[in-house]
């Protein structure tokens, strides 16, 4: 029994074939399964009844021909049904995979940062003895809310490096989508390297500020456990790298300056990405983005590791604040403190 499998373009259904020969196999010899079937996939081809009755004639040779015809599945398109195709301002968030959280952040407080939740309990437990009781305490919370300020002040003008390393490692700090969602008016993300990948650790996508149109690119952090595993913990593949300079090659051509937001410990180091090709696909980055004519505007968000960040030359580099940017992934900072 032989079994062939086809999909007639026309009408969108999936027909499968059974051969079942006796004897002889040469009943049906050089006739295609695209003869089988005529344009409009109805009816059988006159030629496939004539070597069929044919076969029926020898009886050396026992043929049967069976058809099985499946509906199609309909393609799960990312946009919904009811486009809207007059957007003023709006971002296209069902082409990305970046939702709202459906639960709050827990709080991840740091070690150094201890004595500043005491003040805040002291200033909440104030402002609820003044509900509680109707007496005034406002000079109370003023003093602790002054003594609050300065303290905040003093704690992060005085960090060592290696505490600043952790607040700009901090797991509650913005990821890159973030800060897209909040400075565009427009947005829209694109995927795809064009050899059948899609990283999830980078993120690129066209917005629009103030009606110009800017290519955003950057690598996402996950905000959970389950979302840094889906995004590789911002560790771009050589995919990742490809995808990116594929679409800054695209904003080149068409004009749109480029934003890249760094926020990775590295490249990802795994034995399966130095086979395909780290390596080369960092250094190709490297030289080509030496060439756009369009102004190229590095901003490290967070942390900026190794191979992993250097991979989008820019015209201008941009930090923000307690944001950490460094070269020796493999031997961590935190090792040679």
């Amino acid at each position: 029994m032989t079994t062939v499998t086809s999909v007639a373009r026309n009408c969108g259904v999936r027909a499968q074939w059974d051969f079942e020969f006796g004897s002889y196999s040469n009943a049906v010899e050089d006739t295609f399964l695209c003869d089988l079937l005529r344009g409009s996939c109805g009816c059988l081809n006159p030629r496939w009844l004539k070597v069929s009755e044919g076969a029926e004639t020898r009886r050396q040779k026992r043929s049967r021909v069976v058809a099985k015809v499946k509906k199609g599945r309909k393609h799960e398109y990312p946009w919904p049904d009811n486009l809207n195709t007059n957007i003023t301002s709006e971002h296209l968030t069902y082409l990305s995979h970046f939702n709202p959280l459906s639960e709050k952040l827990k709080p991840v407080t740091l070690p150094f940062v201890k004595p500043l939740i005491d003040l805040e309990k002291k200033i909440i437990e104030v402002c609820q003895m003044t509900d509680d009781t109707g007496l005034d305490f406002s000079d109370q919370i003023e003093a602790l809310e002054g003594k609050y300020e300065q303290a905040l002040k003093d704690l992060y003008t005085q960090l060592t490096p290696i505490q600043r390393l952790t607040v700009a490692q901090h797991t509650n700090r913005p990821t890159v989508l973030d800060h897209i969602l909040n400075i565009t008016d427009k947005w829209v993300e694109l995927h795809g390297d064009r050899a059948g990948y899609d990283d999830p650790a980078i993120v690129i996508g066209i917005g629009t500020i103030d009606s110009r149109r800017y290519m955003f690119v950057g690598h996402q952090k996950g905000r959970s456990t389950k979302e840094n595993i889906s995004r590789n913990f911002a560790m771009p593949t050589p995919h990742g790298y490809r995808k990116a300079l594929r679409l800054m090659t695209y904003a080149d051509h068409h004009g749109f300056p480029i934003i890249t937001f760094i926020d990775t410990p590295g490249a990802y180091a795994d034995l399966k990405s130095k086979e395909l090709g780290q390596g080369e696909s960092v250094a190709h980055n490297l030289r080509t983005l030496f060439g756009p004519k369009v102004p190229i505007v590095r901003v490290v968000t967070g942390e900026g590791g190794s191979g992993g960040a250097l991979a989008a030359c820019a015209n201008k580099l941009f930090m923000l604040e307690n944001s950490a940017f460094y070269m020796a992934t493999l031997l961590q900072p935190w090792t040679y403190r």
